[in-house]
């Protein structure tokens, strides 16, 4: 009995000991576990603003959109590839494009270039004798004259001469007839009217101030004179232009010379009239390349009656391509392409059936419409992204894949190249470049106070200033075209700008002049720290950049509204 008591004691501890001690591993286990789910805890980003990052759920503090899970580990990709989940890309509205070939024939190529007087209706108006101008009844130009219109008062000592010759013989016009029409005729000559020659013969007397009148009609273009001067024989007075009929001119790159012949026809639309195009044909194409600019100008004739054109404004102009029709080029929607300096680069879809996108680098040609031409980095067939390009970008950044702004080493070594290249660029040019620099700022700041009015007076103050910038600064060929075409785009965006009070439409075109200043910028430098900032809400989601002096972000495209949305991209040194 005493040995069956021992047994039970010995397996009653038993269980109390494996108790513990499976109790003690069932602990081990459990904090195991704990430990493992904290490393990898659940991060949540917002994948419009992917420098939000929170450990739980919630809304961005800057959008107010729902936060979506980090991807912490993807399987199947290749070390530059990355993949989305189906929710972050219905909430970024991603959409891709399948490429193929365009038909060159069928494409349009987009032109821009100003209104200028049609020479060949410009006269002007001289004076016929010598003299003192004693009244100058044009003052200004704009004006429209008349054929026949009184135009001045002139003092003349020779007119006087002539004047007495005249008189003197008229009383011998019986019998020295010839001399009495030499005089008379030497009067029509200098321009006198058959009025006033009569008038001076039947009254006998010298007028000391004799008129002037018009003998071209137009609107005075140039005014060379006032009141006061000294003329001598032959010199000119007014330019007067007949605008019944003008040029449109327009700037033609030289990769693009091959696609535009006289007589194809151009549709053309000033910023003034965008709903009224006017159709004509290429007049005229210059023989001869600027060297400076590496353009040469296409030229059309527009009918102007109708006063829908003044000099100097900006226009731009439609065309279809010429090339040969068996010319198939690859074409890819423009928002399809980010920029980063000399590169372009495009977000490919890498898996037909899956979200996985890698970054591919793309040689760019000619731009025709709203499209680019590819030169190499695609082919037809390949599916890219062209809605949401920036957000795929940021996606990218956020998983440490290449981006724009992620660069392999080779490319910072570029851009480093670039740094020491614009050291080479004159401190005077630098100069004139900040000046344009510091009213496009101004600009910012007024669409950042939403003050329309304000940005319509600085953009005119940078087309002043874009003005006194000369490439003759510059010493390489390089950098003389690079600037040419810049200060071209900049000087179109700018002036739409100035012809608008819209704020929505001075938004719009403040995006493309913010992209051909941050350009110059990149290139040239303006000796001092610049911000490139983003706003991937801008532009109806398309995203937009602008640039500051400041880290601080206050977004142009919203205002007051959204004041904060946006980020810093980049750090452009100086």
């Amino acid at each position: 009995m005493k040995k069956y008591i021992i047994y039970i004691a010995v397996l009653f501890a038993g269980f109390v000991i494996g108790g513990l001690y499976f109790a003690n591993r069932t602990d081990d286990s459990a904090a195991h576990v704990h430990t493992d789910g904290s490393s990898e805890k659940q991060m949540w980003t917002c994948s419009m603003h992917p420098q939000i990052m929170q450990p739980e759920a919630g809304t961005c503090p800057i959008c107010g959109m729902d936060l979506v899970p980090v991807i912490s580990g993807q399987e199947g990709v290749s070390e530059n590839q990355f993949k989305l989940t189906q929710n972050a890309m219905a909430l970024a509205n991603i959409e891709t494009t399948v490429i193929g070939t365009d038909e060159s024939g069928s494409g349009t190529l987009k032109v821009s270039g100003k209104i200028t007087e049609n020479e060949e209706n410009i006269q002007v108006q001289v004076s016929y004798f010598s003299g003192r101008i004693e009244k100058l009844y044009i003052n200004s130009t704009g004006i429209t004259v008349k054929k026949g219109q009184l135009l001045a008062t002139l003092y003349s000592p020779e007119l006087i001469s002539a004047q007495q010759e005249l008189i003197t013989a008229a009383s011998l016009k019986e019998s020295q007839p010839d001399l009495y029409r030499a005089v008379r005729n030497k009067l029509k000559l200098w321009k006198l009217t058959e009025t006033q020659i009569e008038e001076i013969e039947s009254t006998k007397e010298v007028r000391e101030y004799l008129s002037i009148y018009a003998t071209v009609a137009g609107t005075v273009v140039e005014k060379l004179v006032s009141q006061g001067d000294a003329v001598n024989n032959g010199m000119t007075m007014f330019k007067i232009a007949d605008l019944n009929s003008v040029w449109a001119v327009f700037d033609i790159y030289e990769d693009q010379i091959d696609q535009v012949k006289e007589g194809q026809g151009i549709e053309v639309i000033s910023n003034s009239f965008p709903n009224d195009p006017v159709k004509t044909t290429v007049s005229f194409i210059e023989p001869v390349l600027n060297s400076n600019s590496r353009t040469v100008k296409l030229r059309a004739i527009l009918n102007n009656s109708a006063r829908m054109f003044k000099p100097g404004m900006f226009v731009e102009g439609s065309l279809k391509r010429v090339t040969s029709s068996t010319d198939q080029k690859i074409m890819i929607p423009e928002g399809a392409v980010l920029w980063t300096g000399k590169r372009s680069v495009v977000y490919l879809k890498s898996d037909a059936n899956q979200p996985i996108f890698e970054m591919k680098e793309v040689k760019l040609g000619s731009k025709f419409a709203n499209k680019y031409e590819v030169l190499s980095g695609l082919k037809a067939g390949d599916e890219i992204v062209s809605h949401g390009t920036f957000t795929i970008d940021a996606a990218a950044q956020l998983q440490g894949k290449r981006s724009m702004m992620n660069q392999p080493e080779s490319k910072k070594q570029e851009a480093s190249s670039t740094l020491q290249r614009r050291d080479n660029v004159p401190e005077s040019f630098k100069s004139s470049l900040k000046n344009v620099f510091e009213t496009y700022l101004l600009m910012k700041d007024a669409l950042v106070k939403d003050d329309q009015e304000t940005v319509v007076v600085q953009s005119k103050s940078m087309l002043t200033e874009l003005s006194k910038v000369s490439s003759d600064d510059l010493e390489d060929s390089i950098s003389i075209e690079s600037w040419e075409k810049i200060k071209n785009n900049m000087e179109i965006e700018a002036g739409k700008i100035s012809a608008t009070n819209s704020l929505e439409q001075q938004r719009s075109h403040f995006k493309d002049l913010s992209n051909y200043t941050t350009n110059a910028v990149q290139i040239f430098g303006v000796g001092q720290e610049v911000y490139h900032q983003y706003c991937p809400m801008a532009d109806n989601d398309k995203g937009a950049y602008w640039l500051s002096d400041s880290e601080n972000v206050l977004n142009p495209y919203f205002g007051n509204a959204m004041l904060a949305c946006g980020l810093v991209k980049q750090v452009i040194e100086k």
